[in-house]
């Protein structure tokens, strides 16, 4: 039996957020302030410079400024701390991001502690992902767990008392998101690429979010005519196009509403970013 199915596109939520950080970019304007981010990239992935691209088109349509340290893959730990401590001490810049995974010789960890956490717009940080797991609002989230909150809320898809299941345990997004549907009252499941008979569980829950990092891992048998299905995977299908980690041709007309594979969360993640930085500049 085919269901209608509401797609829940990116674009008209984070066309909300600009609207708002507009505004706060002009109150700052007016104080002679422009909010400032400096992205640090290692080595040249073509993944890191798309993102990189798209992040500095947002920045000149919203009037923050962004500048990029491009950096070659055999720099070294002790050159890229001191590039972040400089940053760090440097009062025009606002905010850093930093794109990752970083190489294998770098030790991530160490690097990340020197971040000011003030200044992580991308909530890397351990003292920025400690307040989330606390339920402290005050400091800054990883992109994508608050993209896909600023979703559910902007389709006013009702949180409090909602099962819902989040598919993948990474730190980047399967936990801290967890945790923020936790302080939105959320009765949460975690699942991964170890849990027996996934389907049983995610079919079960109101909200599934499909963090799992396989391309078309989850098909219609994961799901029911009421699930919501946030797909937060990016993926190569095999074929040279973006895919999620829902086979999302075989589901739509299955569920009850869903994300596209490009166009939906992605699109409020880079908008999450630059709202990061507004307050990090406030």
């Amino acid at each position: 039996m085919s269901v209608e199915t509401v797609k829940l596109t990116g674009k008209p939520v984070a066309e909300h957020l600009r609207a708002n950080i507009k505004i706060r970019v002009a109150r700052l304007n007016e104080r002679n302030i422009i909010p400032t981010i400096l992205i640090i990239r290692v080595g040249n992935k073509e993944d890191d410079v798309f993102y990189e691209r798209s992040i500095l088109k947002n920045c000149s349509l919203l009037g923050i400024k962004g500048s990029v340290k491009e950096l070659p893959e055999n720099v070294s730990t002790e050159e890229l701390i001191k590039i972040i401590e400089d940053a760090n001490d440097h009062d025009n810049i606002h905010g850093i991001m930093m794109f990752r995974p970083l190489p294998e010789h770098l030790d991530e960890k160490v690097i990340l502690e020197k971040m000011n956490p003030k200044k992580d717009i991308d909530g890397m940080t351990p003292v920025n992902l400690e307040k989330i797991f606390e339920g402290d609002d005050s400091g800054f989230s990883p992109c994508t767990p608050k993209a896909v909150i600023e979703m559910l809320k902007y389709y006013d898809i009702p949180l409090q008392g909602a099962n819902v299941v989040v598919a993948g345990r990474s730190l980047v997004v399967g936990k801290p998101l967890s945790m923020l549907l936790l302080k939105e009252n959320a009765t949460v499941t975690i699942c991964h690429s170890k849990t027996k008979n996934m389907s049983s569980i995610t079919s079960r829950a109101d909200i599934v979010v499909a963090a799992i990092g396989k391309a078309k891992f989850m098909d219609e048998e994961y799901f029911t005519e009421s699930s919501i299905v946030i797909d937060v995977g990016v993926n190569d299908d095999g074929k040279g196009k973006i895919c999620g980690d829902v086979d999302y041709d075989n589901t739509l007309g299955k569920v009850k509403a869903l994300t596209p594979p490009t166009g939906g969360v992605g699109t409020i993640t880079t908008t999450i970013l630059l709202e990061q930085a507004v307050r990090a500049c406030e």
